[in-house]
């Protein structure tokens, strides 16, 4: 495991939500399972590509025809929003993110606004007061679009903020971004390689809130 540049401190912490904050994969998979099936495609194969991105540029991505896509993603989104059997928050994360400052955090996710509420609320999870969504950005994950959007937003060079993410599409796009990226493998159902510091969950993790308000982050 890689560990980060030490000494190194930081304006703002930008985590991803599904599989970094809470976890939602096999919810997830159930729903995306299904939308597979009735469109005939290889389940297996198909199911592991569906984390970290968007639901519109997923279902784009399988170049199916005659499709209606706004009605497809919306069958996605209302299964999504539905299913939150078993969503909760990743161990740790919950008191880890109360411990930052309001203005130093953000979400940066590949749902929509309604779902990420829904898989927040349903993880005992408060939402911040920066989250950008599918909704926010042009381009999603692994383009940077999201990441930059939100350091902006809070009002900091995102060279200057820490990542945290699970999957692929998001990992490369906090790279692309220019941040240092941390990797949170409590969810991970497809384990990737990966030369990032690694974080099984929160438990161990520790954060100090310097005077400045620049953030310290321990592994």
């Amino acid at each position: 495991m890689a560990s980060l540049p030490a000494p190194r401190t930081y304006q703002a912490f930008l985590f991803d939500m599904d599989g970094t904050l809470i976890t939602s994969t096999l919810a997830a998979e159930r729903v995306w399972t299904r939308w597979a099936e009735r469109h005939g495609l290889d389940v297996e194969a198909f199911v592991p590509t569906i984390h970290g991105v968007r639901a519109i540029d997923t279902i784009r991505r399988q170049k199916l025809p005659h499709i209606d896509l706004d009605a497809e993603v919306a069958w996605v989104e209302r299964g999504e929003i539905e299913d939150v059997d078993g969503v909760a928050p990743i161990p740790g994360a919950v008191d880890f993110v109360k411990r930052l400052p309001p203005d130093r955090w953000a979400v940066v996710t590949s749902a929509s606004i309604p779902l990420a509420r829904a898989r927040l609320r349903a993880a005992g999870a408060t939402p911040p007061a920066v989250m950008i969504t599918a909704e926010d950005v042009e381009r999603g994950k692994p383009d940077p679009a999201g990441y930059l959007k939100a350091a902006a937003t809070l009002g900091f060079d995102i060279a200057d903020c820490l990542v945290f993410e699970d999957a692929e599409a998001g990992i490369r796009a906090g790279e692309a971004a220019g941040a240092d990226v941390v990797v949170v493998t409590a969810a991970w159902t497809h384990p990737l390689k990966t030369d990032h510091p690694t974080l099984a969950d929160y438990a161990d993790a520790t954060v100090e809130v310097r005077s400045d308000g620049r953030l310290v982050l321990t592994l």
